[in-house]
């Protein structure tokens, strides 16, 4: 697999085309971002644990039936996969109350909600990935009823497969964020990551963030809880 020129270059990753169409290659990067790009630094080998992290829990979620855009781990930080067309819209599910769901609502982080939540945000940066309706999305036409029915489908037996399995390892997955694309036959794949860039995952006993909360919130520690996460996944 020849590596050709960059296509896209976002906070977190590099995305190059290939000598194959229908395939890209994502790097992953250490640069670390939050509050819509407005807080920066690096986190230590992030690059390489999101990408093993990643590739993971897609192996996983291929297993249990639910599409990803995932081809193949090429390095550390190197993963091929299928080139797709994202539907701009950022999926969200949540379990606990954490974050801006916790402060729109004025419930204290850590409240354990009834029943799975599931959020839609336009991926815009410039307008701050602001959240939308089913009836913004028909409106705007992101994708589909049927695609969105789809999208919510797998979004939820993705939380159901994660949920399980990070119980077996001490770890409370409290929210997370998803994308979908369409490949070139229009099948909604998973795309983008499922890391600690992009989850909140607790100690299920002592409720310590192992994630990007502990920069975004200058806890320090961050290197460590990506690393802590990785070694409960794979061992290492």
């Amino acid at each position: 697999m020849e590596k050709r020129e960059l296509l896209y270059e976002g906070k977190a990753k590099k995305v190059f085309k290939t000598d194959d169409e229908n395939a890209y290659i994502v790097d992953y990067k250490d640069d670390a971002t939050a509050l819509n790009g407005l807080k920066k630094g690096t986190i230590h080998d992030k690059g390489i644990i999101n990408n093993r992290v990643t590739n993971h829990l897609m192996k996983l979620l291929e297993k249990n039936g639910v599409p990803t855009h995932l081809i193949k781990e090429l390095s550390d930080r190197e993963t091929l996969v299928k080139k797709v067309t994202i539907v701009p819209l950022e999926v969200i599910v949540r379990n606990v109350a954490a974050g801006s769901l916790a402060k729109r609502l004025g419930l204290p982080e850590g409240t354990v909600l009834s029943k799975t939540v599931l959020e839609y945000c336009y991926k815009d940066d410039a307008l701050g990935d602001p959240m939308v309706n089913e009836y913004h999305i028909m409106a705007m036409n992101f994708c589909t009823k049927e695609e969105l029915d789809l999208i919510a489908s797998y979004a939820l037996k993705i939380n159901e497969i994660l949920t399980d399995y990070l119980k077996d390892v001490n770890i409370s997955l409290i929210d997370f964020k998803l994308e979908f694309g369409k490949t070139a036959d229009g099948t909604i794949v998973l795309a983008d990551e499922i890391s600690p860039d992009t989850c909140r995952f607790w100690d299920t006993v002592t409720h310590e963030k192992l994630d990007k909360d502990r920069f975004r919130r200058d806890m320090g520690g961050e290197e460590d809880a990506y690393k802590e996460i990785l070694a409960r996944l794979l061992g290492e």
